[in-house]
């Protein structure tokens, strides 16, 4: 009887710190959510300010210094302040596995500023919304993944209030609609790569940074010089106030760092499709600020729009959410991944490829 008694008081036992274990990752999570918002809607501001305020039109230039500033803020995090260890990854690793995820990110980050120069924030914020529906159409296509009618139909309302925004906006400009659109193919890309590091070879965010950003910064270095060289030095003799733009810019690449480092926490605390979603949730706050600091015009038709998408966006939140909570009858299954079988699968199959 006793025995019994014992028994069933471990049950309960490990039922209760499992339950504390999920309490502290949903609070983690949150945080990470929190923090990722509030420096991706400030490096969203000052990148704006920097090409409009500022007249430093150079989005190369511009994503080159926030990968230089992310490399040496990973390098003082892990070799000086020792707030991780450093995780020794071999070279060819490095090539094959962190270079490609790097070339991606990079991608991302310079249509992000490329589209920043060219039109409102407000306008590439609601563009970038499409991300969840690129995300599904990439797995459907490369991966073969099957998606239920409900994640389908919840994309409707995604395309369609994107459709509106578009058609009504007063800002429109073809160069930058069409790098924001590229970027949510970027987007999806990069997280579902990242997502494979992070699970698969167990890379904290650091770690991450630190490996990606000196590669990042190799990639863009050519380009931005050969490209936007001469008239970085022409700004240089022609602009006003120096020092103190100097100052905002590298702000910007040490936010960037900042944020480099929340995106992978919160790819890492969460998942991608969590990290999809929320993303989409801080368009709203995005908006607002950019129209409370630079005043651009927006249609009723617009406005519009941008609220059909976000609510398109939390409707397929709530989809994904109710799927991964229930077993679908007769559904063919796909190959398991790190958290659940509605999760993303990697890029990386390690059936075909050889191990670390």
């Amino acid at each position: 009887m006793s025995g019994i008694y014992h028994g069933i008081i471990s049950q309960l036992q490990v039922a209760q710190g499992n339950q504390l274990h999920r309490g502290f990752e949903e609070e983690d999570g949150g945080v990470a959510i929190l923090q990722w918002w509030g420096f991706n809607v400030t490096v969203i501001i000052m990148n704006k300010w920097i090409f409009q305020k500022l007249d430093f039109k150079f989005p190369l230039t511009v994503s080159c210094i926030h990968f230089i500033c992310s490399a040496v803020g990973a390098y003082i995090a892990i070799k000086i302040l020792k707030i991780k260890p450093l995780i020794e990854v071999e070279p060819e690793d490095r090539w094959r596995r962190i270079f490609p995820m790097s070339f991606v990110f990079c991608i991302n980050i310079v249509l992000g500023n490329v589209s920043l120069r060219y039109i409102p924030v407000s306008f590439m914020q609601t563009i970038k919304s499409f991300t969840p529906a690129t995300t599904v159409i990439l797995q459907w296509l490369v991966w073969r993944k099957y998606f239920e009618w409900r994640i389908w139909a919840s994309l409707v309302p995604i395309v369609g209030g994107i459709l509106l925004t578009s058609l009504t906006e007063l800002g429109f400009n073809i160069f930058g609609f069409c790098a924001a659109l590229f970027g949510c193919l970027a987007t999806s890309t990069k997280t579902i790569l990242a997502e494979s590091l992070l699970h698969g070879y167990k890379f904290d965010s650091i770690n991450t940074v630190y490996y990606m950003a000196p590669f990042a910064t190799m990639i863009l270095a050519v380009p931005a010089v050969l490209l936007e060289g001469s008239g970085v030095f022409n700004w240089f003799y022609t602009h006003e106030s120096i020092f103190s733009a100097m100052i905002i810019i590298f702000s910007s690449g040490v936010l960037a760092f900042c944020l480099n480092f929340s995106i992978f926490y919160v790819i890492h605390s969460t998942t991608a499709v969590t990290f999809n979603v929320a993303g989409n949730l801080k368009v709203a706050v995005a908006v607002l600020v950019s129209w409370l600091i630079f005043r651009n015009p927006i249609s009723a038709m617009n406005a519009i729009g941008c609220a059909i998408t976000l609510c398109g966006c939390t409707f397929y939140g709530y989809v994904r959410h109710k799927l991964s909570q229930q077993q679908l009858p007769g559904t063919p299954r796909t190959p398991r991944t790190p958290r659940n079988k509605l999760e993303m699968i990697p890029l990386v199959n390690d059936k075909l490829d050889d191990k670390v």
